[in-house]
């Protein structure tokens, strides 16, 4: 009698329906990162708050759960990485080791982890269905909320209170709507993509 043990499966993620191509060479980490740094500029001072609303969570969590764990990881790395050298792809077209080191700089850090987390979700098939992908954004966003919190806290001297008064309380409503997208948007993509190759497996049984 042979003992086994059950492992998680392993499904593609929505970038590998492209070439294979983009995913050899890189091409979808860039696009990750670009998307990332375009979000940036959608920014919204709070007032208190040292941190801005912006719509990187949203590609954050979107692109990693399209690029898988890996490939999100190395998205969120490199536009953390651009950043420090001086491009201006942070909120604001801000860049520089002093926004990474900074009162916000705990939010980028929590990007990358969000980014495993949501990719290794993805990869398990969690982007699949509407409510395991809130449950995931919720994951991330926690996290995400966790470390850039804990970070401003430290950076600036606030208090736990004032650090959630000032760094999760006004994104809350906003994160929402955006789990809320995504919910419709990443199930959505895989409907649609399970729709284009069963229409081209019928048209190429009709042609046989």
């Amino acid at each position: 009698m042979t003992a086994s043990i059950a492992l998680p499966v392993r499904r593609p993620v929505l970038a590998e329906a492209l070439p294979a191509a983009w995913t050899r060479t890189g091409v979808t980490i860039l696009l990750g990162t670009a998307l990332t740094a375009l979000a940036a500029q959608v920014s919204i001072p709070v007032p208190g708050s040292p941190v801005p609303i912006t719509g990187q969570t949203f590609a954050v969590l979107l692109t990693a759960a399209a690029l898988g764990p890996a490939r999100g990881v190395a998205s969120q790395a490199l536009y953390l990485l651009l950043g420090l050298v001086g491009l201006p792809v942070f909120a604001g077209a801000s860049a520089g080791s002093h926004v990474v080191f900074g009162a916000s700089g705990g939010y980028l850090i929590g990007f990358i982890v969000a980014a495993a987390i949501v990719g290794a979700g993805a990869r398990r098939g969690a982007d699949r269905s509407p409510v395991r992908t809130l449950l995931l954004y919720a994951l991330a966003s926690v996290v995400i909320y966790a470390i850039g919190t804990t970070w401003l806290c430290l950076d600036t001297g606030m208090s736990a209170s004032a650090g959630i008064a000032a760094g999760v309380t006004p994104f809350i409503p906003g994160d929402i709507a955006k789990a809320l997208l995504a919910a419709g948007l990443l199930p959505g993509a895989w409907w649609l993509l399970g729709r284009g190759r069963s229409a081209a497996d019928e048209n190429g049984a009709s042609a046989r």
